[in-house]
């Protein structure tokens, strides 16, 4: 005779729930009220409806679930139900890379967010193709993509500086590592004993022979190597926040990874 299997309890709150970085400090029981491309992002595009769940994170508690209470046409109100994580403890990890051609720049801030760095310092060099940075539009890309990894908290954002000020106004407890085409130590090799430090990726040019001599000079600085190849500026600070994770970051030791 066979036994009927008992229906699972639907996982709460569900995966598909929307997740949404809010400016608000959370508490439990607080109604919040989002208008604007958020709401628009919810009502639109997603659909909620009254009692449906939404993921909620500050960038100051963590992460939470709430309900939403009213879907109205141009705003959506949610009262927040139940915190589910702290925010996340971030590996204490800059990166400094070299303003490239926009494209290329947003792919840049998108994978260091989702590879977990603690700040994002653009700089401005003799090649750099561009000298501006639209705050606002990279931090919309920050958070999306924040949310789009399950963070919980998101990367500082700094304005660009250019590369003879940075230098001169260096923290004197962080390590500056230089990833630097014309060589230096094996990157995994020297990452392992740097857990305070800044990454620093050049721009598609590459750092000219003054840039590169100052760089060197700097009491803090250690050149490494990414390997053989001579990389783009983007794939350079992806493989270099790669091996920093693996080595010295939150990836060591972590079993429950995946992806989409």
């Amino acid at each position: 005779m066979s036994v009927e299997p008992s229906p699972r309890t639907p996982a709460w709150p569900p995966k598909s729930a929307p997740r949404l970085f809010v400016e608000h400090r959370l508490e439990e029981g607080f109604t919040i009220t989002l208008d604007g491309p958020q709401a628009h992002y919810l009502g639109k595009v997603m659909r909620v409806k009254t009692g449906d769940t939404i993921i909620v994170c500050d960038d100051q508690t963590g992460e939470w679930a709430s309900s939403v209470v009213d879907a109205a046409k141009r705003s959506v109100t949610l009262r927040i139900a139940e915190r589910l994580r702290p925010r996340e403890s971030v590996p204490d990890l800059w990166l400094c890379p070299a303003l490239l051609k926009k494209d290329r720049f947003d792919i840049v801030l998108e994978k260091a967010t989702e590879l977990g760095v603690a700040r994002i310092q653009p700089i401005i060099t003799r090649r750099c193709v561009a000298d501006k940075l639209n705050q606002a539009r990279a931090r919309t890309i920050t958070t999306e993509a924040a949310e789009q990894c399950a963070r919980t908290a998101l990367p500082e954002m700094g304005e660009p500086l250019k590369l003879e000020a940075m230098l001169k106004q260096w923290p004197d407890d962080r390590t500056l590592l230089f990833a630097d085409e014309q060589g230096g130590e094996s990157a995994a090799k020297v990452f392992r004993d740097n857990n305070k430090a800044a990454l620093i990726i050049g721009p598609e040019g590459g750092f000219d022979d003054a840039e590169r001599a100052a760089i060197r000079a700097h009491p803090l600085a250690q050149p490494i190597s990414l390997g053989p190849r001579i990389l783009r500026a983007e794939t350079a600070a992806i493989a270099a926040l790669s091996i920093w994770m693996s080595v010295a970051g939150d990836w060591a030791g972590y079993k429950n990874s995946g992806t989409e």
